[in-house]
């Protein structure tokens, strides 16, 4: 599955560069989700530059096979989708309606990345395995993502905290009812991510 998601964003971006407003039609923005809610995911696909998706990419290919042959397919890529959801609810209940950020958009893996981030270090640290490394790489991501423009800091924090959640219980459920917990606890984060967003659009009246 690693292999497949990076295929599809980089397939996605090879579409970014020669289909005339595919990117504008997939962005995620505030101001758009509402509408067009589907943004939420197709935005965790696209990428501004190559140092821009190689960044994740690479960050993916390191992490991502670890998680997969741990968690198995299916959790591996209920994390990833809800990090990179995760990611795009902090943004949009951390965005002034009333100013830009509710109009800008924001694109890239990098929630769906932070995700992974968090889940790997509770799974290592659950198995027995050092993390130290780990700690270092999410703290000078962290640093990076409020040090340079342009970075939506609000995403990264979002799909971090969703990978913490998700990856709680997949590391730490009792090991007789591992499966029915991870079943149940990714269909609740799943249903609450949408609340939320059912929520904070309507207290805006959109």
């Amino acid at each position: 599955m690693t292999i497949t998601i990076i295929g599809l964003n980089v397939l996605s971006y090879l579409l970014e560069l020669v289909v005339p407003g595919y990117q504008d039609a997939l962005i995620f923005a505030p101001s758009v989700g509402a509408i067009e809610p589907y943004r939420f995911l197709t935005a965790a696909f696209l990428h501004e530059s190559i140092p821009h998706i190689a960044f994740n990419m690479i960050a993916l290919w390191f992490i991502g096979p670890y998680l997969e042959i741990v968690l198995g397919r299916w959790r591996y890529v209920a994390l990833y989708l809800l990090a990179a959801l995760g990611g795009d609810v902090l943004v949009l209940l951390l965005a002034d309606p009333t100013g830009a950020a509710w109009h800008t958009g924001v694109l890239g893996a990098s929630g769906a990345i932070f995700g992974l981030f968090g889940a790997v270090v509770l799974v290592a640290r659950r198995l027995g395995q050092p993390v130290r490394s780990m700690f270092v790489v999410i703290a000078l991501n962290l640093v990076m993502s409020f040090t340079f423009a342009g970075i939506s800091w609000q995403g990264h924090i979002g799909g971090l905290v969703t990978g913490l959640v998700l990856g709680t219980v997949f590391a730490y459920a009792p090991r007789p009812r591992q499966r029915q917990a991870a079943l149940v606890a990714t269909v609740a984060l799943g249903i609450a991510l949408v609340v939320i967003v059912v929520l904070r659009y309507a207290s805006v009246g959109a």
